[in-house]
């Protein structure tokens, strides 16, 4: 039985459900599956740093951790971890020695500088790497990587511009659960009456941005179905179930917390609103749901924005007293819609799971 080592850690929930979605993929095809956070895993200070560092500043300060994010889009960010991670990149190789694994999978780019070091030193396993964001950061490029998956061509061409090797590049998709694709046809029958449903996220830290949003949806003159995914900030969640605890007109409100269902709920939406992280962004595409986009934290997710609404997948609005505008103007133009729908199906007919296991077993019989 082949092992595969997948490496993964936790800021920001997208790379450990990255990690878990493409591990099934995996297990299907017969492999053994080992699963490692190498921060949580190998050192609390780093973790404490980096994680609990991100949770903070986006949360708080997204505007620092936006310039943050350019400030180190550079080669010599690379160095610099290099020396960060000496320790937790002496613990890895421990690890890599004792499970002996045929092929090692990277959802994280801090793992990409560990793991493009130990390549370096004469690591002699295949590494591939998915890129969680639609465009890489420079921590993602390192050609010690024996292939990259990323979430469109256009990701591919600009690695490809810094330095990557194209040959390395393959647009197969962020990985998600199997089940954001599947077509549920039965739920879609649901949709026929005449309120329009929105799917509004704040993502799995539960921003609280979301309640603003909400508030102005709700003066909205048209029938809305409205489902609100407060995702772990259950404080959120309490607040806005007392707040809305009466009957809206022409206003179907749903306010859940952290859902398990959320491929259901696209399935049963006719648009998303939520800022634009990977993996969010990558299961809308996978439903082929048109995306509206209220707010993101600066730094991957502006550049995400970028990306959506350059090709038509998505509509941004950077003022909230805008948003029923944008509603009320894709209510009335359906067409608009299904434009939207189309685009997103041609990106996600690309996307394929079974074809990054494909490049696996192709990496290992080459070895």
């Amino acid at each position: 039985m082949k092992k595969i080592l997948i490496l993964t850690t936790s800021t920001g929930e997208g790379h450990n459900q990255a990690a878990k979605s493409i591990s099934t993929s995996f297990v299907k095809s017969g492999y053994e599956v080992v699963t490692h956070d190498f921060l949580k895993n190998n050192s609390k200070i780093l973790t404490k740093l980096f994680i609990n560092g991100y949770e903070i500043s986006a949360s708080f300060f997204p505007k620092t951790y936006g310039l943050g994010y350019k400030l180190t889009d550079t080669s010599f960010t690379n160095k610099l971890l290099s020396m960060v991670f000496l320790f937790t990149r002496k613990k890895l190789s421990k690890l890599i020695q004792s499970e002996n694994p045929d092929i090692i999978l990277l959802t994280h780019p801090f793992a990409v500088n560990i793991m493009g070091s130990l390549k370096k030193q004469g690591l002699n396993i295949p590494v591939i790497s998915i890129v969680t964001d639609f465009k890489a950061h420079a921590t993602y490029l390192d050609n010690n990587i024996d292939a990259f998956i990323t979430a469109s061509e256009n990701t591919c061409n600009d690695m490809a511009l810094r330095g990557i090797d194209k040959n390395k590049l393959f647009a197969f998709g962020i990985p998600v659960k199997d089940e954001f694709l599947e077509d549920k046809k039965d739920i879609k029958v649901i949709k026929s009456d005449d309120y329009f449903n929105i799917l509004l996220m704040s993502g799995s830290m539960g921003l609280k941005n979301i309640s603003y949003v909400l508030k102005e949806l709700l003066t909205n003159p048209n029938k809305l179905r409205i489902t609100v995914v407060c995702g772990k900030n259950e404080r959120l969640k309490a607040d806005l179930l007392q707040e809305y605890n009466h009957p809206i007109k022409n206003k179907k409100l749903h306010i859940l917390g952290f859902s398990k269902d959320v491929d259901s709920l696209m399935e049963y939406s006719d648009l998303i609103i939520s800022k634009p992280g990977g993996l969010t962004v990558t299961e809308a595409i996978s439903k082929h749901l048109p995306i509206l986009i209220p707010f993101a934290i600066p730094g991957q997710e502006t550049q995400n924005v970028e990306f959506l609404t350059s090709n038509g997948y998505g509509i941004y609005v950077d003022n909230l007293l805008e948003i029923n505008l944008i509603i009320n103007d894709l209510i009335s133009n359906r067409d608009k819609l299904k434009t939207m729908e189309k685009n997103l199906y041609n990106l996600s007919s690309k996307y394929s799971k079974d074809k990054i296991v494909d490049i696996a077993n192709k990496l290992i019989s080459n070895r």
